[in-house]
């Protein structure tokens, strides 16, 4: 699918007031028909834009979330003390992962604190090959770049780092808690609201590039939800006060303030707070590789990231990579 072009961005922008605007005046604002603004509007819904008609009035988009723009989120950056960050702004991509990985592959220059958001993906992508379900304009799909000198084995317990810049971010705004799923899930009351993709670039002792993705539900249309296998919710559902700009902005501020903290001191700050926000505390859990599975009641991380679980009297940690962990039956 192709990024909207001038027209239909022009009517996103207009109907993103959340107020109702007829057909003729977005024709005559455009100087196109009647009808090629409502080929425009069903080009929109086909991309998981909730916009709805009513006789008499015109289009409304049911958005609480707007639109990205690259001013705004640079003034909410800003306004929280930071400097750091070049943001980017893309209406679709295939994926934000997937483009800052190209261009370390391809020996791009870049700094640490690039960062991509887009209105729509279409390939993203989650853990273990799965598909990102990305609807336009709907949710938050980002990425971030950082540069870690310390090697590959330095990086294994940054995702933690990075569930709780999320959880930062979300509380600061909204007062909202949040749990958080090891390795790398963000849930509200055993929901699903947000995941996290770390991919790394490097060698083993020497520099490593790392590309922070984070997928954050925000305004999930129904039509895409028949397509998620589990159980999910989205910030819209717990807050009115959604402003997509103002969210990157503080996922950006917060990432950066637990990067620094992991550089300095590894997970040795983190990894208790992080047990106490552990959405399978003292569960029945399963661990899986496709290959072994383990089961035993969830002790939380140690000081590594590795996810503690107790089996028969003796706790052992196992650390990331291609695994799952979900609650199991007795």
């Amino acid at each position: 699918m192709k990024a909207p072009d001038g027209n239909k961005l022009a009517i996103l922008n207009a109907l993103k007031q959340g107020v109702f605007v007829s057909g003729q005046a977005l024709g005559e604002q455009l100087g196109i028909s009647r009808a090629a603004v409502s080929k425009h509007i069903k080009t929109l819904q086909e991309m998981g834009l909730d916009i709805f008609k009513v006789t008499g009035k015109g289009y409304c988009l049911n958005s609480q979330v707007g639109l990205l723009n690259k001013t705004q989120i640079d003034q909410h950056y800003k306004a929280l003390g930071a400097n750091t960050a070049d943001v980017e702004v893309h209406p679709i991509i295939d994926s934000t992962n997937s483009e800052l990985m190209r261009r370390i592959q391809a020996k791009t220059a870049l700094e640490s604190g690039t960062v991509i958001v887009a209105e729509m993906q279409q390939a993203g992508r989650g853990r273990r090959g799965r598909v990102w379900q990305s609807p336009f304009g709907a949710n938050l799909y980002y990425s971030y770049f950082w540069r870690l000198d310390d090697g590959l084995q330095a990086a294994m317990g940054v995702s933690i780092a990075v569930g709780l810049a999320v959880y930062d971010a979300i509380k600061a705004l909204y007062q909202v808690d949040v749990e958080l799923k090891w390795p790398n899930d963000i849930y509200i009351n055993k929901q699903k609201l947000a995941g996290v993709l770390v991919e790394l670039d490097g060698q083993p002792q020497g520099p490593c590039q790392l590309v922070i993705g984070i997928g954050i539900n925000l305004q999930m249309p129904e039509s895409f939800s028949q397509h998620i296998d589990q159980a999910w919710t989205d910030l819209n559902q717990h807050t009115q006060k959604l402003d997509k700009n103002q969210l990157v902005a503080s996922l950006t501020y917060h990432l950066e303030q637990r990067l620094v903290q992991y550089r300095q001191t590894g997970l040795q700050a983190m990894y208790e707070q992080w047990n106490s926000l552990n959405a399978f505390a003292g569960e029945y859990v399963e661990l899986n590789t496709g290959h072994r599975s383990w089961r035993g009641i969830c002790e939380g991380i140690d000081a590594q990231g590795g996810i503690r679980i107790r089996q028969d009297g003796e706790v052992k940690s196992y650390y990331g990579g291609e695994v799952s962990l979900r609650k199991a039956q007795l």
